[in-house]
């Protein structure tokens, strides 16, 4: 039954959702638009207090005659899910109870979903560490600025020199902000200098990697090959001939951890000049080491065969999705003529954040704070899995160590016990484009509260000692 209009009686005018009216079936329009009107109500799109249009605009905006309209108000009127009021309008009530509900039984526990588990895959960034006042600061700065009338294919001046300020303070990478393209991202810059190659062109990749950057390379239609890593990080030795390009990521390898040596890299850079292909460095989390000071980047090597990648995701959040490009300039000719011809470009929003980030210092107060809150967390990590009877590997950087474990079996069930107890584990085997040649957990530990991660590792030591 209808009740009295509610407190909130006399809201704006309601925008309608679409009223479809066939005019070739046999019930009248009436009757069609009480009915959707009806169901507008009943499924909550219209809600108890929502002014209608008056009879003539609804009509009008139908393009039906005002009879019409007005005759399916009268019927809404009449079965109480309307209320008129003199001099002010037609308003929404709300729908009549609908049928009694059927009894069911009681229903079981809803099984743990992967949203509910604590999350410690690798690739997640901290949070917890992130200056709340700072952030807001950043985003009110950014909304400053007028609107953009037009496209931006290289990327904002200012968010440019806090990058170039950011590379030379915390990665030793000199540059000039021209010679810097901004991006959405380390993947997303892969795939745009993917298919500024030749259809087919081969491009060696880690064995194990990052099998999105795989990914977007293939969808370019690249012959990817892949190359194996070790406790140093990419063989370079292991190269095959006839290479386009070679994506790797030498400060801290995705998954295993390792770091590529010195002698490597210098081997790497002789091999690219000498064979004319391109070296790609994604540099994803190379400002988070906690030993020593990190070699010299392979672009700092070798800028004229380096396209050196950056991105905010690890360091700030993937909501910015904000990254750069350091390149040579027939690369960034090559990207941004790419660009122009498609339209794709990186979005603006996220580079004034970064940007306003660097200007009020609020970027380097943040990685130092980053850096000493993922320190005390891998300390805390490395220790409950020795407590396991277990080796962590990796260098002391990053966001996440590797556990070798016997084989798939055993990968497998710490998977699985894991998240039987609400703990989400990342095994390694999906992190190679072949078969797997190796066993263990890449175990992530920015992205949780520091409260859940510490209410977790028991869960994972148990999780790796279970035979």
């Amino acid at each position: 039954m209808a009740g009295p209009l509610p407190s909130d009686f006399g809201r704006p005018l309601v925008d309608l959702p679409p009223l479809p009216l066939d005019r070739a079936a046999a019930r009248p329009l009436a009757v069609q638009l009480a009915d959707a009107l009806r169901a507008a109500t009943a499924d909550g799109t219209l809600r108890a207090g929502d002014r209608l249009p008056s009879t003539r605009a609804l009509a009008a905006t139908l393009g039906v005659s005002r009879t019409v309209t007005a005759a399916a108000y009268d019927q809404l009127l009449a079965e109480g899910w309307a209320q008129g009021r003199r001099g002010s309008g037609t308003y929404v009530v709300g729908a009549p109870a609908g049928p009694p509900a059927r009894v069911r039984a009681p229903a079981a526990p809803a099984p743990r979903t992967e949203s509910a588990l604590v999350d410690l895959t690798a690739g997640t960034p901290c949070i917890a560490a992130l200056d709340r006042a700072a952030w807001r600061r950043a985003w009110r700065a950014a909304a400053d600025p007028l609107p953009d009338l037009g496209p931006d294919f290289v990327g904002l001046e200012e968010f440019r020199t806090v990058v170039v300020e950011h590379l030379l303070r915390h990665r030793g990478l000199p540059a000039d902000p021209a010679d810097v393209l901004a991006t959405g991202g380390s993947t997303s810059a892969v795939g745009e200098l993917a298919r500024t190659f030749p259809a087919g062109a081969r491009v060696a990749v880690e064995e194990p990697g990052y099998q999105r950057a795989v990914t977007a390379l293939r969808d370019a239609g690249l012959d990817v090959t892949s190359v194996p890593v070790d406790d140093a990080g990419l063989v370079v030795d292991a190269l095959p001939p006839g290479l386009a390009a070679v994506y790797c990521t030498p400060a801290h390898q995705y998954p295993t951890g390792s770091r590529l040596s010195a002698a490597r890299r210098v081997a790497l850079v002789e091999r690219a000049r000498a064979e004319g292909f391109l070296v790609l460095e994604d540099d994803y989390d190379g400002e988070l080491r906690y030993d020593v000071a990190p070699l010299p980047l392979l672009a700092a090597l070798g800028p004229d065969v380096v396209v050196h990648l950056g991105t905010a995701s690890k360091l700030l959040t993937p909501t910015l999705g904000a990254g750069w490009l350091v390149a040579p300039p027939a690369v960034r000719e090559a990207v941004l003529a790419a660009r122009e011809r498609s339209g794709g470009r990186p979005a603006r929003a996220g580079q004034r954040v970064f940007a306003a980030f660097g200007v009020h210092g609020d970027l380097a107060r943040h990685l130092r704070r980053l850096r000493r809150e993922l320190a005390g967390r891998r300390s805390a990590v490395a220790a409950a899995v020795r407590a396991a009877g277990l080796a962590v590997v990796g260098d002391a950087a990053g966001a996440h160590v590797v556990v070798p474990l016997a084989d798939a079996a055993t990968e497998r069930a710490a998977v699985a016990a894991a998240a039987a107890r609400g703990v989400r584990l990342d095994g390694l085997a999906r992190h190679y484009a072949g078969t797997p040649a190796g066993a263990g957990i890449v175990l992530g530990y920015a992205g949780p509260s520091r409260a859940d991660l510490e209410r977790a590792l028991p869960v994972v030591a148990e999780a790796l000692a279970t035979p």
